[in-house]
């Protein structure tokens, strides 16, 4: 993975729920296998409603569990593995040597990370850093891309929201 010279940002106005699995669909469209996405804020920003588009628009159908105790949730689709972690419950991040973290790292899959902070010292490289903060009126989801990977993706999504 080849860190980008720098870092590339754009933000986005969400204004519900609904738009934010849009917005997730439209951000799947730009995705490639291999891709480490950290998703950041509060309790209640949209981390979960986020992957949730990401994961429908990937291609998945039925329900998207939040991973919170489970840590980890795999699925199996046509970009190949995802998984989704919440790291929220982790206490001390020596505890993801347990669940083999860096092996999931490892696999060339793509991973959606919440709460990325409580893994400090595990995760090495980020590809796309998605920060998600409360309006008065909805979120604002700020994309910053890392890695030329992920200006790759920034790039592409760009380009996806102005077709629509």
């Amino acid at each position: 993975m080849n860190k980008s010279s720098s870092v590339l940002e754009s933000s986005f106005i969400i204004e519900d729920e609904e738009s934010m699995v849009a917005f997730g669909g439209k951000l799947a469209e730009a995705l490639m296998p291999g891709l480490t996405i950290t998703l950041n804020g509060d309790l209640g920003a949209g981390k979960t409603t986020l992957s949730r588009g990401i994961l429908h628009g990937l291609g998945h159908h039925g329900a998207v569990k939040s991973p919170t105790y489970t840590i980890v949730e795999p699925y199996q689709l046509d970009i190949g593995s995802v998984y989704h972690f919440d790291l929220y419950r982790v206490n001390d991040p020596q505890e993801l040597d347990y669940i083999g973290f860096s092996d999931y790292l490892d696999q060339g899959a793509l991973s959606l990370i919440e709460w990325p902070e409580r893994g400090d010292g595990y995760l090495t490289s980020t590809d796309v850093s998605i920060e998600i903060e409360h309006l008065a009126h909805g979120r604002c989801v700020c994309v910053a891309a890392l890695t030329d990977k992920g200006c790759s993706v920034l790039a592409g999504l760009r380009k996806i929201i102005e077709c629509h």
